[in-house]
């Protein structure tokens, strides 16, 4: 119960954070998030939980939460944008391996206690960053591409802004799903285990899409404070 619990204040918590940040940094917190989320999600997916009652990984709330930063960045500035947050977090995500795995080759003196700790965690991280680097890059372009093109199929406009920022994100997260579970697990789990897992990591990233929808029209509304300053500085 106190995971379920969690799950549903991860929710509300990292999507209002992409709202703040978005609020007080404008693009460029966006950009911030696509970097935390990218790091800790990494982190968070080597654990397995239950959320009510269903096997599946910690990350997928905050992973989740990245494709409402490039859902408001194409929204807001354009497929470029988007597209520029997708490429940072390829490149946060090799730096971090290699990082990680250079960590872990450095010889601990005789005073160290937290390499063994290390040693289980970033262990595990080329198997899982490497299959989460290529999820991610092909489901985040997916994402914006499919997102500019109900844009021009639907016209834009407010009115449809539910059906690409859904219809995006749903599709995009179904191929991440399969690609990402099916490297990163595939022969760790036991096969019913393993297809527990992917089919319950799509149903939470389904319902995160969901649950960002009014916060796509809330970042909509949002003027950024750099802007703001850019329009006072203008008027000086």
């Amino acid at each position: 119960m106190f995971n379920s619990i969690m799950f549903l204040v991860s929710i509300l918590f990292f999507l209002v954070s992409v709202i703040v940040m978005y609020k007080v940094f404008g693009k460029t917190g966006l950009y911030v998030f696509t970097v935390f989320g990218t790091l800790l999600a990494n982190i968070q997916v080597c654990k397995c939980v239950d959320f009510f009652g269903l096997s599946t990984t910690a990350g997928n709330v905050l992973y989740a939460a990245t494709f409402l930063v490039t859902d408001i960045l194409s929204e807001k500035y354009g497929k470029k944008s988007a597209q520029r947050a997708v490429w940072i977090g390829i490149c946060v995500t090799v730096l971090w391996v290699v990082g990680t795995q250079g960590t872990l080759h450095l010889i601990p003196n005789a005073n160290d206690y937290i390499d063994p700790a290390l040693q289980q965690v970033f262990g595990l991280v080329p198997r899982i960053a490497l299959s989460s680097l290529l999820g991610y890059a092909v489901s985040q372009s997916i994402d914006v591409a499919l997102y500019h093109l109900i844009w021009k199929k639907s016209g834009g406009g407010k009115r449809f802004l539910w059906l690409r920022n859904n219809g995006s994100t749903c599709i995009s997260q179904l191929v991440d799903t399969v690609v990402f579970t099916t490297l990163a697990f595939w022969g760790t789990y036991p096969l019913d285990v393993f297809i527990s897992i992917l089919v319950t990591t799509y149903l939470f990233k389904v319902i995160v899409a969901f649950a960002d929808t009014p916060f796509m029209y809330l970042a909509r509304k949002v003027r950024p404070l750099e802007l703001e300053e850019e329009r006072r500085g203008a008027q000086r």
